[in-house]
């Protein structure tokens, strides 16, 4: 009997410093769906819309087709080698282990700037309810809810799969609304008709030229961040080389429900010239129509959405910060594991980075100014991880020719896709410079490289230093 106590805690010691799969299919293909419905649909697609014109219904196409072979080389990396527990790992030994690094912290970081994007939402719907509501207490109520991560993997899916539940169901609701009234020919108060004729009637299909075309990249570029989410989560999930190819086959089909289908209702009950940038359109269309109590309603989605990307982000930041920590490129301290095998000083540490970040919105007393200012930054960031899955296929595509012809879940086009990403990703930061306000974005994102840059090479000489410390001894 001793010697089986003895066996069992040695076995619940060792399981404390490894992940759990504890999520399922359900949760996966879910999960999924949140990362695709993101906070820059529901807030960030009345900025696009005032850009382009129905020619954003373009502009989503164009970049989820981008995205979908994204995900489509992740997933071929990450199924190749078991010992793979997200594209961080597969950077890091496909090209080098400061790629591993620099992939690693952008990544966090990522999640924290698109996480204060979040939280800049989540304040403007709140204050559809609550105008005279502080800012800071719904900062310090989101936090809370967000420290719910710390009780199991298993809650996080649960609530990811609400949250998408919830989001689903509205746009689902929000395009079957729109197409009644659209065949019953619904006047809004301001005297429109809801018809498909609304889509070219008001300036054509490009009414703000090839610039406004150009201009709305970067916002809905922003809008599919957190579809590479699955793979972060591939450490926590059962069956993966079934999940995982389902989860990334699905996402063409996703996107033309969930935004091709969504702009087209939007902008055909409600002419795109009457799109307010600074509002939601979800919520705008109901009031449009005079619906103030269904604009509640779909306040409060757009506002599960802002919350459900913010609980991915800390949910992803948390293991981010563990796997580097293992691999000694993070404090040792961020490889503590809760009793429920859950990365708790990684996520406080990351709530605390987004309970600073919302303060900007105190500083700079403009929500459409900071969402469009972290935004930018979150996209540019995001395009730097894509790259970096993409040329880690490339070098796995060389390396291992083999295990490639073996390989059950083929990207489409391999290597001649993989430079066409790459081309249009180069493109997009190439539009980043047209305009001033995402110009200042794209300057000062380079800061963060350099901090990242010396701090590799600090921690790599300390690293040296120490080797040749415990040799000589």
């Amino acid at each position: 009997m001793v010697k089986n106590s003895k066996k069992t805690t040695n076995v619940e010691s060792k399981s404390q410093h490894f992940l759990r799969r504890n999520l399922t299919n359900r949760h996966m293909q879910f999960i999924s769906m949140g990362g695709t419905i993101g906070t820059g649909l529901f807030m960030g697609s009345g900025k696009t819309i005032s850009l382009a014109g129905p020619s954003i219904i373009i502009v989503y196409m164009i970049i989820g087709l981008i995205v979908f072979f994204v995900m489509r080389a992740m997933g071929e990396l990450l199924l190749s080698n078991p010992q793979y527990q997200s594209f961080i790992d597969c950077a890091g030994d496909l090209i080098g282990p400061w790629a591993g690094f620099f992939t690693g912290w952008t990544y966090w970081f990522c999640w924290v700037v698109t996480g204060i994007a979040d939280m800049v939402a989540i304040i403007t719907y709140f204050q559809f309810w609550f105008p005279g509501l502080s800012k800071w207490i719904v900062s310090l109520l989101c936090v809370f809810l967000l420290i719910l991560n710390l009780v199991t993997v298993k809650v996080f899916g649960e609530i990811e799969f609400w949250f998408a539940m919830i989001k689903i169901i509205a746009i689902i609701s929000l395009i079957a609304t729109g197409l009644i009234m659209i065949m019953m020919h619904f006047h809004s108060p301001s005297g429109d008709i809801a018809s498909f004729s609304n889509l070219w009637n008001n300036g054509g299909l490009f009414p703000k030229g090839i610039s406004g075309f150009f201009a709305s990249f970067q916002s809905a570029t922003f809008a599919f961040v957190g579809i590479e989410l699955i793979g972060t989560a591939a450490a926590e999930t059962k069956e993966l080389e079934k999940v995982l190819p389902r989860a990334i086959n699905t996402i063409p089909l996703r996107i033309i429900t969930f935004y091709v289908c969504t702009l087209i209702v939007i902008m055909s009950v409600t002419p795109w010239n009457l799109v307010v940038a600074e509002k939601s359109p979800f919520v705008d269309l109901f009031v449009l129509i005079g619906l103030p109590a269904t604009a509640s309603i779909i306040n409060f989605v757009v506002l599960t959405a802002a919350a459900s990307s913010a609980n991915s982000g800390v949910f992803s930041t948390s293991r981010i910060l563990f796997g580097l920590a293992q691999k000694g490129n993070a404090p040792i301290l961020f490889t503590n594991l809760s009793k429920n095998a859950v990365p708790a000083s990684g996520l406080i540490f990351s709530c605390f980075c987004l309970l600073c970040g919302s303060g900007l919105i105190l500083i700079i007393n403009n929500a459409t100014m900071v969402f469009t200012l972290v935004t930018t930054i979150s996209a540019i960031l995001f395009i730097f991880v894509w790259s970096i899955i993409l040329f880690s296929y490339l070098v796995y595509r060389k390396q291992n020719p083999t295990l490639h012809q073996k390989s059950i879940y083929k990207m489409p086009a391999g290597k001649m896709m993989c430079w066409i990403c790459i081309a249009f990703f180069t493109f997009i930061l190439i539009l980043l410079t047209l305009r001033e306000e995402t110009r200042h974005a794209l300057i000062a994102t380079p800061l963060w490289f350099i901090i990242l840059g010396c701090s590799y090479i600090f921690m790599r000489n300390k690293r040296l230093l120490n080797n040749k410390t415990s040799h000589s001894v």
